[in-house]
């Protein structure tokens, strides 16, 4: 799907609109609280009518995405089997990747808890409608399948609404080409009008961001600081699981030597980190393919595919903020819930790989938390320092995407050469 312009103000404008926000709020706090209720009437209700507008675009975003995300990998799958092993490697770097989160993300919020001040302070202020309980597990697949998608959508019961959509969009692939051709048409009108208007609510970030913010930090001092500086760091340390990961990745399925492979990293993630984009990064990762002797057949291949389709650090990173926010509010975290979140995390994120940072945040994060039943306004703030958690998401998904394109080199390698050797046995 060609994505239409998107209109965005750039991250650092959201970033200084939260640092104003802070310090504007700080002032009231500590030199006129006299001027609280004045910020609550005027300031606050304008911050949350940015966060209604922002909450109001996820679920038909992510419907058209994930509908127009199933369809192009159904599509991908069919370019052979090359194609095919390319996306079984990617769908189960995916899943790893959600399920260590589930497993890292509450045992790093265990080892560094959350300054307590700052949770109740962010409670008080955003303190937004929960999605309600999680059911018991014979509740819970029930409600896999909607009885009226339509009404799934106005409740936000996001895990059966993903669910009947992907089924759906599988289902499309399979009907004439013709009828299929007007029904992508269709999604592909919808997400990119959706991407257009999230574009204009997003181009107003700085100033939702900077009244939401002065509240908070109106009523918390500079607590909302260190809750903010504790959260970047709990997400970039459930971040770095996966970077890890991609180098045990180089090393037992490709059979690289890990020296070799963390040299030819380097040039890879400098450039990523001073241009936080993976697209862009392609050159230097198809020069590090040439460098571990990949073959160029496969690395021309698998990592235009890999860029295309593949966000190893989505899931990871994901559920990282959905867990978080559920440690900030209190909200049990029930094996269905970490199964709502779990599949969740994983749908998604073959839907908003194309996206802007920022957008792609909104759209994959919101949906997690929907499903999981945990609140989506603090997401208005945690958007705002998106800038700095992404490095670790573009420095993790270009080690990785350098990995399994090696790993599918040689799983290809291997293929090629049974295949060569069964005339002769014959």
């Amino acid at each position: 799907m060609t994505l239409p312009p998107i209109a965005q103000v750039p991250a650092a404008w959201t970033f200084l609109g939260l640092l104003g926000g802070l310090a504007a709020g700080a002032g009231v706090a500590f030199a006129a609280p006299q001027a609280l209720p004045l910020v609550e009437i005027w300031v606050q209700p304008v911050g949350e009518m940015w966060l209604r507008a922002l909450q109001a675009t996820i679920v038909p975003l992510v419907a058209a995405l994930l509908f127009t995300g199933v369809t192009q990998t159904v599509a991908t799958a069919s370019a052979g089997a090359l194609a095919r092993r390319s996306l079984g490697l990617f769908l189960m770097v995916l899943a790893f990747s959600a399920a260590m989160s589930l497993v890292l993300t509450p045992a790093l919020i265990a080892l560094l808890p959350i300054p307590g001040d700052a949770a109740e302070a962010l409670r008080q202020t955003l303190s937004g409608k929960q999605a309600g309980p999680v059911p018991g597990i014979a509740d819970f697949l029930r409600s896999i399948v909607p009885t009226n998608v339509l009404d799934a959508a106005a409740n936000d019961r996001m895990l059966p609404l993903i669910l009947f959509m992907a089924v759906f969009a599988l289902a499309v692939t399979r009907i004439a080409p013709p009828q299929r051709e007007v029904m992508s048409a269709f999604f592909a009108a919808i997400a990119s009008a959706m991407l257009v208007v999230i574009g204009w609510v997003l181009a107003l970030a700085p100033l939702g961001v900077f009244a939401l913010s002065l509240s908070v930090a109106a009523k918390s001092g500079t607590a909302v600081i260190g809750a903010l500086a504790h959260y970047i760091l709990i997400v970039a340390l459930a971040g770095s699981g996966v970077v890890i990961a991609g180098y045990v990745l180089a090393v037992v399925l490709a059979r690289k030597p890990l020296g070799g492979f963390a040299r030819a990293m380097v040039p890879v993630q400098t450039f990523a980190l001073s241009t936080q984009s993976s697209l862009a990064s392609l050159p230097a990762m198809l020069g590090a393919c040439r460098n571990l002797g990949v073959r160029e057949t496969t690395s021309e291949f698998v990592m235009p595919l890999a860029v295309a389709l593949f966000r190893a650090t989505s899931p990871a990173m994901n559920l990282a903020v959905a867990v978080y926010v559920a440690h900030l509010y209190g909200v049990e975290l029930t094996p269905m819930a970490m199964m709502a979140g779990f599949t969740v995390a994983i749908l998604v994120s073959l839907s908003s790989v194309s996206l802007p940072g920022s957008i792609s945040f909104v759209a994959s994060v919101g949906p997690i938390a929907i499903a999981m039943g945990i609140p989506v306004e603090p997401l208005a703030l945690l958007v705002a320092v998106e800038v700095l958690p992404d490095l670790m998401r573009t420095l993790g998904n270009v080690t990785m995407d350098v990995a399994v394109t090696a790993a599918v080199d040689r799983a290809q390698t291997a293929a090629d050469m049974h295949q060569a050797q069964l005339p002769l046995q014959e």
